[in-house]
């Protein structure tokens, strides 16, 4: 039998032991665990949730790895490069590619007769995954792109729209310079779509790829570039290892050079905010497991200096200093235990009720989400309750070595 375990159950159960101070000191360190750990789950539920939504929205407007001329890639340029089908299927063929999708960009002018705008048209073919822009499409629908003819119709963002008086069904003229000359297009619009990622929405607008290389007055297989979705982001560099190795310096057949950047390269100022949250995560964690910590060692000290008479007795009958320190720690373990269990209710439940309900709102505007999103990542929680018990453990080690100090003779004339 485990001598220490037996007796720290029958003094936690003990129910005349509620009339004693430690009670409040018990129930001041459930607290302090459940209340740190709650807070550990919250937060970091919160910022997964928050990184990968705005990562994913990212993602969306320009997939993991852009693949395009060298020159375009590095100063926007509008640069062509050779995007057949025989290129295509290479980059497929790189380990670690998921996806790959052709696009063309053209800056031009949508004008109404109140208002005009310049805008980014973006032209995608038919193999463009329509995932991401689809799930936040909040009027019309997405048309069948291609790269063969033109459907004439455009999908604009909820800013623009608002910005131009429009909604879905209305014609507008859009005017695009090259060659010393304007062209002009009347496009339908087709549909509305809404991010929040304004960096984005002020500007991207979708059309058919065939329409925007002609506007450029491109080879119908030339294009801006690819966009290549890899299986795992976590990793994105090996992959574009792989890619640079394949295509990188390497010319077209109409002289451009190929070259490769990964969606962090070319958005730096979004990831490097989004890392920052991994600092202010691991902040709350240690502040968190501190408070915990601190009243639970408070909450030992407090039972061992009230229990003194008892662990007198015990010595005096031939207990170990050992056998007594481990009876208090698998004591703590209890507390520990119940203030976990109340701590992964609550902290689960703020989270659960914020996920289905979206009670708390952000502004879109700095947030670049209207509700604060969350991530319910079941390997992380686990990590975090193994990482609390062991650590809250681990520091009642040193204060409950007080228990070598106490003196049968004087504990129990004490008493």
């Amino acid at each position: 039998m485990n001598l220490p375990l037996f007796i720290a159950r029958r003094i936690y159960h003990d129910e005349d032991d509620r009339r004693k101070v430690s009670r409040p000191a018990i129930r001041i360190a459930t607290a302090g665990v459940a209340i740190g750990l709650a807070v550990m789950i919250v937060s970091v539920c919160v910022v997964l949730g928050f990184k990968h939504t705005i990562r994913d929205k990212v993602i969306g407007f320009g997939s993991h790895i852009n693949v395009g001329d060298y020159m375009a890639l590095q100063h926007d340029a509008p640069y062509p490069i050779c995007m057949d089908d025989s290129t295509m299927d290479f980059l497929s063929h790189i380990p670690g590619v998921k996806h790959v999708q052709r696009y063309a960009l053209k800056q031009g002018i949508l004008k109404t007769d109140q208002d005009f705008l310049g805008v980014m048209l973006k032209g995608v073919g038919p193999e463009f995954d329509t995932t991401f822009i689809a799930s936040n499409m909040v009027e019309g629908r997405l048309p069948a792109f291609s790269d063969e003819k033109s459907s004439n119709q455009i999908v604009l963002s909820k800013i623009i729209a608002d910005k131009l008086q429009v909604s879905t069904g209305d014609r507008i003229f859009a005017y695009f310079m090259g060659d010393n000359n304007v062209r002009t297009r009347r496009l339908t619009i087709s549909g509305i779509y809404r991010t929040d990622m304004k960096h984005f929405d002020e500007n991207i607008c979708f059309a058919d790829l065939y329409t925007v290389v002609k506007l450029n007055g491109w080879q119908p297989d030339q294009a801006s570039g690819a966009e290549i979705t890899i299986h795992d982001f976590d990793k994105i560099d090996e992959v574009d290892l792989r890619m640079n190795d394949a295509v990188d310096r390497r010319d077209d057949k109409y002289g451009a050079t190929y070259s490769s950047l990964t969606i962090q390269h070319s958005y730096p100022q979004i990831f490097a905010w989004l890392d920052l949250l991994d600092l202010d995560v691991w902040i709350i964690l240690a502040l968190m497991v501190a408070v915990a910590g601190f009243t639970m060692i408070s909450g030992l000290l407090i039972i061992i200096i009230e229990r003194t008479s008892m662990i007198g007795t015990l010595k005096s009958m031939g207990a170990k200093n050992k056998t007594i320190r481990h009876t208090f720690l698998w004591f703590a373990v209890f507390i520990i235990a119940k203030g976990m269990l109340i701590g992964n209710l609550l902290g689960l439940g703020i989270c659960l009720l914020q996920r289905f309900t979206g009670l708390v709102k952000l502004d879109a505007e700095t947030y670049y989400v209207d509700v604060v999103p969350i991530e319910i990542n079941i390997p992380a929680i686990v990590l975090i309750n193994l990482g609390t018990l062991l650590i809250s453990v681990a520091v009642l080690i040193a204060p409950s070595y007080l228990i070598s100090h106490i003196q049968p003779a004087k504990s129990i004339k004490y008493e």
